[in-house]
């Protein structure tokens, strides 16, 4: 785990001082705030057209999860200290289902979301690559990983591009118009992160306030806060360190993330 913290604050570290480099803003630390801003669970987006495809993802998610794989693959990337119990695991007749390209589970993602996924070399990495190749042995598929703009996943899946999305994707009202979801495999917790010193101190001071906050476009920190604060104090970016960048360079007040990524960004900028 050392190793891996290692690899990803070094990628991120080198992504923010070039982005910090270009706008010719100093480096300034940065901290998240105490209070949570949402909390969420993530699944799989699954076209609405193949009810065969997610019985059988749902099916083997509910496996992994008893056997202990996915709680094992979560400790890896987000130990807890937990002792995780291993069990044998179980081999199963599937629901009849159907994919893109026969033999193949083809998985859209955005890969600058860690520790769900990101590029460790020229490969992409992380919680969600990890589960999903766990579901993909069990139903006897390779998997193949596309890395998209996250704003295009839905509309892909939707439009049967890829078998599934899989990139810290929380199950929301809107979303389920345009596509089904797995059951959950990971709950997730919307965070705030703000530069150290910050007049913003809670989360209430933050939605209260005048303040610019940067997104990930398409996100559900996207969709919350733009909900909470409205269009006009929200700045959309297509990657989170991107966000990360502007706030540091005084662009925005703060960045709404996924809780895990925001620390992997705050530990790169603050070593």
């Amino acid at each position: 785990m050392k190793t891996l913290t290692k690899i990803v604050t070094g990628i991120l570290s080198a992504a923010l001082l070039l982005g910090m480099t270009s706008c010719g803003a100093a480096n300034k630390r940065l901290q998240i705030l105490e209070t949570a801003y949402v909390e969420e669970q993530y699944a799989m987006a699954i076209n609405k057209d193949n009810e065969g495809l997610k019985a059988a993802i749902d099916q083997a998610l509910a496996e992994l999860t008893e056997d202990g794989t996915i709680p094992s693959i979560i400790e890896k990337y987000i130990p807890s200290g937990a002792t995780v119990e291993k069990k044998e695991s179980v081999t199963s007749e599937y629901p009849e289902f159907t994919t893109i390209e026969e033999g193949k589970l083809i998985m859209a993602t955005n890969a600058y979301f860690p520790p769900y996924e990101y590029y460790e070399g020229e490969g992409i990495v992380g919680i969600d690559p990890e589960i999903a190749q766990a579901v993909a042995d069990k139903l006897g598929l390779e998997l193949v990983i596309e890395d998209v703009e996250f704003d295009s996943i839905i509309a892909g899946v939707q439009a049967g591009k890829y078998d599934i999305g899989c990139a810290g994707m929380t199950v929301t009202e809107d979303r389920l118009l345009s596509v089904n979801f797995s059951t959950s495999y990971a709950t997730g917790v919307q965070a705030v992160i703000v530069l150290e010193g910050s007049e913003i101190t809670d989360v209430d001071k933050l939605l209260e306030g005048d303040y610019k906050v940067g997104v990930q476009t398409g996100t559900t920190g996207d969709i919350y806060i733009t909900d909470d604060i409205g269009e006009d104090r929200v700045e959309r970016f297509a990657k989170g360190n991107d966000a990360v960048i502007a706030l540091q360079s005084g662009k925005i007040d703060a960045v709404v993330i996924d809780n895990e990524p925001a620390k992997a960004f705050v530990a790169a900028t603050n070593k």
